[in-house]
C-alpha cells in the first residue's frame, strides 16, 4: 500500500509485532504526549528509521499531515519534506507505523483517506490458535519444542534444496561445449540427486511426524475454545462501564496460572475438564473483585449462556425473546384468566408461539390456567413445576421464558438457580475484594484502582492496610483537581527512587492530566524503581480514564453498605459512649440521634424503589448525616425547650433539601423526616414502622447497646419500614431485572443469525410492517380550514398544535424507514444515524431519531408503534367527528396545553382573568362511552393509570392496592374550572400526574420537570401523608 499504516490495536498485538519485526533497524517509538515528539519524528524522517506512533486517539496531529500525505519535493536534487517549519532531507528507507488501543474507534473520512486502516483486533479463530500454542507448551512441552524445532529443519532443508537447483543451474549455463562431457557437471548433478532424494525423504519423514503432532495437539482444542469464548465475555464487559477494561495479557497470566493450579490427571479427557473449571472460576472471581454488585450476576450469567451456546444447547431465536422481548404475535387470543392474570402478562404470553418449543403454548394455556395460577400466586415460582406436559417438555433456559411472561420480578433468582445448576453453586456467591489479596497481586509497575460509587470513600480503608504493613509514615495522598499535577508527578517521581506508596484520589476530577499519569506509569523502568514502591488510584467510572491503566491494574470497586441494618452500623462505628453522653441533653440527644440515623438509612434505600421513591435519585452521603448530627448537638446545647421546627428546617430544607431539585420529592421528604423529628420520638416506646421491629431504645442504652441491637436486626427491609406498599418490592424487582436484560442487550455481539435469518431480514421485516401500520402525516390546511383560530373555542389552535407535532414525528418516521431500507439495498450510504437505527430496530427499542422528535414514552418498539397509531387516531377521529365529548388525556402530544386551553375557554366566557381560576376535581361514577355530551364547563378526561394505590368503586375514594397488582385504571374524571378556589383542608389526596413511569424529566422554567402534567385532588380517606410515602401517583401511559 502506499498510505502508511494504522492499525487498530486494543489488546497491543500489533504494537509488539511492529517492534520486533523492525528490532535490528533501531526503531523509533513516540508518542502524541512526548515533549519532543517532532524532534524524533525529523530523526527518522532524516536517517531513514522506522518509526512507531502509538496510542493515537480518533483524531491525529495536523503536523503530521505532511508525512501523512507524503508531501516530499525535490531541492537541489535531493529529496526533501517540509516538517513544521523546517525543510528536511527525507531518506527513503523511512517507515512510519500508527497504533492505537481504542477497542471501537470513529475515525473520519479526512483521516481514514490519509492511512490504511488495519483491523488487529483478536479474532475468536486467531486467539484459539495462540491459547492451544500456550497450553500445549506448558502441558506437553516436548510436542511444542518438536514442532517448533520441525518448522525450522523443514525451512533448511528446502533452502538447501533451492541451492542445489541454483547451483546445477549455474552448471548448466557456463558448461561449454557437451554437457555429457563435462565431468564436474555430471559429479554436481549425482551429488545433488542423492542429496534431494535424502531431504525429500526427511520432508516425508517431517510431515509424518508433524501430523501426528497436531493430531495430540487438537486434543487440547476444548481448552482454548473454552478460554477463548470467556475472553471475549470479559472484554465484552467495557460497553456496559468504562471501567471494565481487562487486557489480553492479564487474562494469560491467569490462564498459565489456571494450567500450573489446576488437578492433573494421566486422564486427558478428565485433565481437559479440571483445567476449564478451574480457569473458569479463577476468572471469574478475578474480574468480580472489579465489578459493581449489580453486574456480577449479569457476568456470571453471560458465562454460562455463552459456554451453553458453543455446546449448541442455546436456541438463538429464544436468547433473543428473553432479553430483548417478543416482537411478533402469531395469533390474537382472548385472555383465558382475567381475574389474575393482567393483560401485559397476556400480550407478552402471545409472543411465545413465535418460537418453535412454544407453538402450542397460548393455544393449551386455558386447559393449564389453575396450574399457571399456582406458579402466579407462589412466593417461590421460579420453583414452582410447570403445569401438564410443559414441566418435562421445556428445558431450564427455556423455563425462564415461561417465567419472564408470567413472573418477572423472580427472573434474576431464577437465573441465579440456572447458574448455580450449570456452573455451580460458587458462581453466584459473593466474591469479595480483601485489599491483602489484591495488593498480593499486584508490582510497582502496576497501579491498584478503586472504582468508586457515589457516598463511598476507601480513604479510611487504605489507612488502616498501610498500617498493618507498616507503611503509614510512607504514604503520601493527593486529591487531584485543577493545577494538581505538577505536584502529583513530583510526588510519584519521589516515592519510585524510596519505595512510598502513592494515593491519588478522585481521578476522574482531573481528565485533562490523565495522559500524563498514563505517560508516567508506563515510563516506570522494573529494574530501576524500588520494589516497595505503589500506586493507588480512586475514580468514578468515566470514559476519560486511560484504558492501558485499566487493562494493567488491579481494580477493585467500592459500594455504600446496602440496607438499612449496614447503613446503621456504618453510622454508630463512628460514635463511642463519650459522644453520646456528652450532650447537655444526653436523653434527648440519643433519642434523636438515632432518629436521625434511622431516616439516613430510608432516605438513602428508598431510592432502590426508583420513582415509587423518589423522582430522582438523589445522592444523600455521609457528609449530610455529620453536619445534620453536629447541628443537632449544637441547637439542644443552646435552646432550652427542643427546637423542632429549626431541626426540621435545617435537615429538610437545607442538609438533605439542598440536594432536593423536584417539588413532589421535597414534598415526600419534608413528610418522612416528619416521622423521625417529631416529639413522639422521645420515648423508648417508640416504633418507627407499624411492625415495630424498629423502635428506640430505653434512655440509659450505652453505645454497646445499640451496637448489639443494630446486629440483630434483619439483613433486608421491608416496604412498610419506607411507608410503601409491600407491592413495592415487585417493581424493585421488575427495575432489577429489566436492568440486568438491558446489560445483556447492551453485551450482543453485532452480527449473529438466528435461526437461519440474518440481523438485515430480521431488520426489513420490522420496518416494513412499521410503515405498514404507521399512518402518513394528516393534512394540515384542511384541518385549519375545519377549525379555524376562535376567540371562544381554544381547542381549535390545541387540535392544529397536536397535528403539527403529530406531522413533524410521522414524517421523520416514515422518511427514516425510507432511507433505512434503501441503505439496507445498498443504494444509499449507511449514516452512522441509520445504523443505530438498524441496531435499535433489532432490539425491539425506539430509535433515538424518532424518540427526539416523539413525546415521553417507555414501551418497546412493538408496543410504542400500536400506541403511535391509537394516538393519531384520536387525533383523526376529533377531526373527522368535531370536539370529542371525553378527551383521552394520553393521547395529547403535549397535555399541558390542553389543559390551559380548557381554562382559557372558561376565562373567555365568564370574563374574569385566567391567573384566579383554577381547576376543581370530580371523578365520575359513569364510564367514558356513557358520557356523550360535553359538560358546560371544564371537560372530562380519561385514560390515567394509578400507581401504588387503587380507586375503589364502592367507596368511591382511594384504597391499597391489591397484592401484585402495580397499576390500575382511574375512572373519568371532571376538570371544573372554578374562581378564586381554595383547596380543601382534608379529605382529598393531591395528586401527581406524570406522563411515563419514570415521573423525572429535566426541570423545566416553571419549576417542575417535563414529565409532569398538573396535579389533581382524589378523595380519600386517609390523611395525606400516608399516600405521600407510599409514593402515589396517576400516569399517562405505562411501559407496555
Amino acid at each position: 500500500s502506499r498510505r502508511w499504516p494504522l492499525f487498530i490495536d486494543p489488546q497491543g498485538q500489533a504494537n509488539k509485532w511492529v517492534k520486533n519485526m523492525e528490532r535490528d533497524h533501531a526503531l523509533d517509538v513516540v508518542k502524541l504526549t512526548d515533549k519532543d515528539f517532532l524532534r524524533s519524528l525529523e530523526n527518522a524522517v532524516r536517517f531513514g528509521k522506522p518509526c512507531l506512533l502509538e496510542n493515537v486517539a480518533e483524531e491525529l496531529d495536523p503536523a503530521l499531515e505532511p508525512i501523512l500525505l507524503q508531501q516530499t519535493f525535490k531541492q537541489a536534487g535531493s529529496t526533501v519534506i517540509k516538517l513544521g517549519d523546517s525543510v528536511i532531507p527525507y531518506h527513503d528507507d523511512f517507515k512510519f507505523y500508527i497504533t492505537t488501543k481504542l477497542p471501537n474507534p470513529h475515525y473520519t473520512p479526512e483521516v481514514s483517506t490519509k492511512v490504511t486502516l488495519v483491523n488487529f483486533t483478536l479474532s475468536p479463530g486467531g486467539l484459539e490458535d495462540q491459547l492451544l500454542g500456550i497450553v500445549v507448551a506448558e502441558e506437553r512441552p516436548d510436542l511444542e519444542e518438536a514442532k517448533n524445532a520441525l518448522i525450522i529443519s523443514n525451512a533448511k532443508m528446502k533452502q538447501e534444496l533451492k541451492g542445489i537447483e541454483d547451483k546445477i543451474l549455474y552448471r548448466l549455463s557456463n558448461s561449454e561445449g557437451n554437457p555429457v562431457d563435462d565431468v564436474d557437471l555430471i559429479a554436481t548433478l549425482q551429488a545433488s540427486k542423492a542429496k534431494s532424494q535424502e531431504i525429500q525423504a526427511k520432508v516425508a519423514d517431517a510431515e509424518q511426524t508433524e501430523l501426528e503432532i497436531d493430531e495430540t495437539r487438537s486434543k487440547y482444542i476444548p481448552v482454548a475454545t473454552r478460554t477463548q469464548l470467556l475472553f471475549f465475555c470479559t472484554t465484552d464487559l467495557a460497553n456496559i462501564d468504562p471501567m471494565y477494561q481487562y487486557s489480553l495479557e492479564w487474562f494469560i497470566t491467569i490462564f498459565l496460572n489456571s494450567i500450573t493450579n489446576a488437578e492433573t490427571s494421566e486422564n486427558l479427557q478428565e485433565r481437559i475438564v479440571n483445567i476449564n473449571d478451574y480457569f473458569t472460576f479463577s476468572l471469574y472471581s478475578n474480574v468480580c473483585r472489579s465489578l459493581f454488585e449489580k453486574h456480577k450476576l449479569l457476568f456470571s450469567f453471560l458465562l454460562c449462556v455463552r459456554i451453553l451456546m458453543n455446546d449448541n444447547k442455546i436456541n438463538m431465536d429464544e436468547w433473543r425473546h428473553l432479553i430483548a422481548g417478543g416482537t411478533t404475535t402469531p395469533q390474537k387470543l382472548p385472555n383465558p384468566a382475567s381475574e389474575w392474570m393482567t393483560e401485559k402478562v397476556w400480550s407478552d404470553i402471545l409472543t411465545l408461539p413465535s418460537l418453535k418449543a412454544f407453538a402450542k403454548f397460548a393455544e393449551e394455556f386455558p386447559e393449564h390456567a389453575e396450574g399457571f395460577k399456582t406458579v402466579f400466586d407462589s412466593q417461590e415460582p421460579h420453583k414452582e413445576p410447570l403445569p401438564g406436559h410443559w414441566d418435562p417438555d421445556l428445558d431450564d433456559f427455556q423455563k425462564l421464558l415461561v417465567l419472564k411472561c408470567i413472573r418477572a420480578d423472580k427472573i434474576t433468582n431464577s437465573m441465579q438457580d440456572f447458574v448455580s445448576s450449570h456452573l455451580g453453586q460458587r458462581f453466584i456467591e459473593p466474591q469479595t475484594a480483601e485489599l491483602s489479596l489484591v495488593y498480593r497481586d499486584s508490582s510497582p509497575v502496576s497501579p491498584l484502582i478503586f472504582i468508586l460509587s457515589q457516598g463511598t470513600d476507601p480513604a479510611a480503608d487504605l489507612y488502616k492496610f498501610a498500617e498493618e504493613m507498616k507503611f503509614l509514615k510512607k504514604l503520601s495522598a493527593i486529591s487531584l483537581g485543577q493545577g494538581q499535577g505538577p505536584r502529583a508527578e513530583a510526588m510519584m517521581r519521589q516515592a519510585m527512587d524510596r519505595g512510598r506508596w502513592v494515593f491519588f484520589q478522585n481521578c476522574h476530577l482531573s481528565p485533562s492530566w490523565m495522559p500524563a499519569l498514563e505517560r508516567l506509569i508506563e515510563q516506570i523502568d522494573i529494574d530501576k524503581v524500588h520494589r516497595d514502591f505503589r500506586l493507588w488510584l480512586t475514580s468514578m467510572p468515566s470514559p476519560k480514564f486511560p484504558v492501558p491503566i485499566l487493562q494493567n491494574g488491579s481494580k477493585m470497586t467500592i459500594e455504600p453498605p446496602r440496607g438499612i441494618k449496614a447503613n446503621q452500623l456504618k453510622s454508630f462505628t463512628g460514635f463511642n459512649d463519650e459522644f453520646l453522653e456528652g450532650n447537655a441533653k444526653p436523653d434527648v440527644f440519643k433519642y434523636l440521634l438515632f432518629s436521625l440515623c434511622v431516616f439516613h438509612g430510608v432516605t438513602l434505600e428508598r431510592r432502590k424503589f426508583g420513582a415509587l421513591g423518589f423522582n430522582i435519585p438523589y445522592e444523600f452521603t455521609d457528609g449530610d448525616l455529620r453536619i445534620c448530627i453536629s447541628q443537632l448537638g449544637m441547637f439542644l446545647e443552646e435552646y432550652q425547650d427542643i427546637p423542632f421546627k429549626v431541626l426540621k428546617y435545617t435537615a429538610g430544607h437545607i442538609n438533605y433539601g439542598g440536594r432536593v431539585t423536584d417539588d413532589w420529592d421535597r414534598r415526600c421528604i419534608m413528610n418522612i423526616l416528619n416521622d423521625f423529628y417529631c416529639p413522639e420520638v422521645l420515648s423508648s416506646e417508640y416504633k418507627f414502622s407499624e411492625s415495630g421491629i424498629y423502635h428506640q431504645l430505653t434512655p440509659d442504652a450505652n453505645h454497646k447497646t445499640y451496637m448489639e441491637y443494630i446486629r440483630s436486626l434483619p439483613i433486608n427491609d421491608t416496604p412498610e419500614m419506607f411507608g410503601l406498599h409491600d407491592n413495592a418490592n415487585i417493581t424493585f424487582a421488575l427495575n432489577e431485572t429489566f436492568q440486568l436484560l438491558g446489560g445483556i442487550l447492551a453485551l450482543q455481539p453485532k452480527s449473529s443469525k438466528g435461526a437461519g435469518r440474518s440481523r438485515e431480514e430480521v431488520v426489513e421485516e420490522t420496518s416494513k410492517g412499521i410503515m405498514k401500520h404507521v399512518p402518513p402525516p394528516l393534512p394540515l390546511t384542511e384541518v385549519m380550514e375545519k377549525y379555524p383560530v376562535k376567540y371562544e373555542e381554544s381547542m381549535n389552535t390545541v387540535l392544529v398544535q397536536e397535528v403539527i407535532r403529530y406531522n413533524r414525528l410521522l414524517t421523520v418516521v416514515h422518511s427514516s424507514l425510507k432511507d433505512l431500507l434503501k441503505a439496507l439495498k445498498g443504494l444509499v450510504v449507511m449514516s452512522q444515524a441509520l445504523e443505530t437505527m438498524f441496531n435499535s430496530l433489532y432490539n425491539n427499542t425506539v430509535p433515538e431519531l424518532w424518540a427526539a422528535k416523539a413525546y415521553p414514552s417507555l414501551k418497546p418498539l412493538a408496543s410504542w408503534v400500536a400506541d403511535l397509531v391509537a394516538r393519531v387516531q384520536f387525533i383523526q377521529d376529533w377531526i373527522d367527528n368535531g370536539i370529542p365529548s371525553v378527551f383521552w388525556i394520553s393521547g395529547f402530544f403535549f397535555p399541558q396545553a390542553f389543559l390551559t386551553g380548557t381554562l382559557q375557554n372558561y376565562a373567555r366566557r365568564a370574563v374574569i382573568s385566567i391567573d384566579i381560576i383554577n381547576f376543581d376535581f370530580k371523578v365520575m361514577r359513569e364510564s367514558a362511552a356513557e358520557l356523550t355530551k360535553r359538560p358546560e364547563n371544564g371537560c372530562y378526561i380519561w385514560g390515567l393509570f394509578l400507581e401504588g394505590a387503587r380507586w375503589d368503586m364502592d367507596v368511591f375514594e382511594l384504597a391499597e392496592s391489591k397484592a401484585k397488582e402495580l397499576y390500575t385504571d382511574m375512572p373519568v374524571m371532571w376538570l371544573i374550572p372554578t374562581a378564586n378556589r381554595k383547596q380543601p383542608e382534608s379529605g382529598i389526596y393531591v395528586c401527581p400526574v406524570y406522563k411515563t413511569l419514570t415521573r423525572a424529566g429535566t426541570l423545566s422554567t416553571t419549576g417542575h420537570s417535563t414529565n409532569y402534567v398538573v396535579a389533581v385532588e382524589v378523595p380519600s380517606g386517609r390523611p395525606q401523608f400516608h399516600w405521600i410515602k407510599r409514593g402515589v401517583a396517576l400516569l399517562c401511559a405505562l411501559n407496555y
